[in-house]
């Protein structure tokens, strides 16, 4: 027996036929919203999980830098984001304390990808509270040759950009989605290019053995020794959408309406307009609860609550997982999926999503659902495509390192970032770096639906022209019948899996 099962690959829909015992992964379809997120940060703030209260920090005769991440994950979000409603509840907290928003600053922290421009900007806030907002806006330079020491994390030295220091005040309004997004990782993306790229993880909700947790507790540690530092962090529920799929993918009727409705038949449409209609589609996000304190303190409140809510058991590790995939890629601004994004989100981001275990057994099988065309987008990803290029050469961990180093000193690749017209040439290694984890432990990565054999090949995966022969091949591994798991649809959600027989 089987089932009809469809799932995003890319900005198509592919309809699986599912054997029964295939485990359909999906989180709570009941998420518990906060009603009036900005009277929960505010409250937050008056009374913090540790550590003073904000009105015992704030010096009314001095300034404020606000910390802010563009909201990267989760993949996609929606247009409604909570997070406006929390950095607005912040800028009229300080207000009400009496540090008016002309000496409040907003840092935009974006780490190593492109540098915000003004459409992303004018996402911060919502339209209203951005009228009203008369301070400055400075979007965060990794290559800025103003950034200053203020210590060290083992080898790493802590660069950092000017206006965490030169204030009288630091505040975090972040959520918590993983240990390097939100709360001190919005630090660490207020670093320099070193920083931002030592700042690795194994899985992203395990703070035990990720670097870029112990980086960002180093940062806040500094900061925090020079001026005043609090953390507002909000726990996110699961992204839904609205309209006719609202209950797609965590309702099993929704499954079978998607598999039978015209939708199906969406992959046949250009694909502009293909991306043109996911991105309008409705989508609504909501806070689950908000917290403050130091900002490690917060956002580890807040990311296991937010686990809480939205992780998925799985007992054992599978044999395989099927993961859908999006149209565009975790990084903001919002770009189309390369060989190498399409990498960093299903391995590097869907499959370091775990606690306890990693989510399939050693030697196992991960089937990622895309085309994988060599698409780079002109200008803007001319660092993948440089990355690419020398994959096609070589993965030996010596050449890139090599090939990293000559990125990292690219003179027309640092303006190109500089400028905003393109990433930092060091995130396709970021992003590269974080499929390690991934690719340690399975025995292959089968691209199911592969056009571009050749891309596929030049990572390492292994290309089939559909699931089924990508099933098959997940049979043969496991020397029989497969353990499979469906990873149904970004936004993707933790797994707590058990631990290996």
């Amino acid at each position: 027996m089987t089932r009809r099962i469809p799932i995003p690959s890319g900005s198509r829909i592919t309809v699986l036929n599912a054997p029964d015992d295939a485990l359909v992964l999906r989180p709570d379809s009941a998420p518990q919203a906060v009603g009036d997120v900005g009277a929960a940060v505010r409250e937050a703030l008056r009374f913090p999980l540790s550590g003073p209260p904000l009105e015992a920090l704030v010096d009314r005769r001095g300034r404020a830098t606000l910390v802010v991440e563009l909201p990267e994950l989760p993949l996609p979000g929606a247009p409604g984001d909570p997070r406006q409603a929390a950095l607005e509840a912040t800028i009229a907290e300080l207000e009400r304390l009496g540090l008016p928003s002309q000496r409040q600053t907003i840092l935009v922290a974006g780490g190593l990808a492109r540098r915000a421009g003004q459409r992303e900007l004018e996402t911060l806030l919502a339209p209203t509270a951005a009228r009203g907002f008369r301070g400055a806006v400075a979007v965060h330079d990794a290559e800025d040759p103003d950034l200053v020491e203020i210590g060290a994390a083992g080898r790493t030295s802590l660069r950092v950009n000017r206006l965490l220091v030169e204030t009288e005040l630091v505040v975090t309004v972040t959520a918590a989605e993983t240990v390097l997004h939100g709360g001190p990782g919005a630090l660490v993306r207020a670093g320099s290019a070193e920083v931002v790229r030592g700042a690795g993880a194994y899985s992203l909700l395990e703070t035990a053995a990720s670097r870029g947790w112990q980086i960002g507790r180093a940062l806040e540690s500094s900061i925090a020794e020079r001026v005043p530092l609090i953390g507002a962090s909000l726990a996110l529920n699961q992204p839904r959408l609205t309209g006719r799929f609202r209950g797609y993918p965590y309702e099993e009727a929704s499954l079978e309406q998607l598999a039978e409705s015209p939708l199906r038949r969406f992959s046949l449409l250009p694909s502009r307009l293909r991306r043109h209609t996911l991105q309008n589609l409705g989508r609504e996000l909501t806070a689950a609860a908000a917290f403050a304190g130091p900002p490690s303190v917060a956002h580890v409140e807040a990311l296991l609550r937010s686990i809480a809510r939205r992780a998925v058991r799985i007992e054992e590790p599978l044999d395989a997982i099927v993961i859908g995939m999006p149209w565009e890629h975790h990084h903001q601004p919002r770009e189309r999926l390369n060989p190498i994004t399409v990498a960093a989100v299903a391995l590097g981001l869907a499959l370091r999503l775990w606690r306890d275990s990693f989510p399939v057994r050693e030697g196992g099988t991960a089937i990622v659902l895309h085309r994988l065309g060599r698409h780079f987008a002109h200008g803007t990803q001319d660092p993948y495509r440089s990355l690419f290029n020398v994959l096609r050469n070589s993965r030996a961990p010596l050449e890139l390192a090599v090939a990293e180093r000559a990125a990292g000193a690219n003179a027309h690749a640092l303006a190109a970032y500089r400028a905003g017209g393109a990433c930092h040439p060091l995130l396709p290694y970021l992003d590269w770096e974080s499929c390690r984890a991934a690719l340690d432990r399975l025995g292959s990565v089968v691209v199911a639906g592969c056009r571009d054999h050749v891309a596929a090949r030049t990572l390492g995966f292994v290309p089939t022209h559909g699931v089924g022969p990508a099933l098959e091949m997940a049979h043969g591994v496991a020397g029989g019948t497969a353990r499979i798991g469906l990873l149904l649809a970004p936004p993707y959600f933790p797994l707590e899996v058990g631990a290996t027989a």
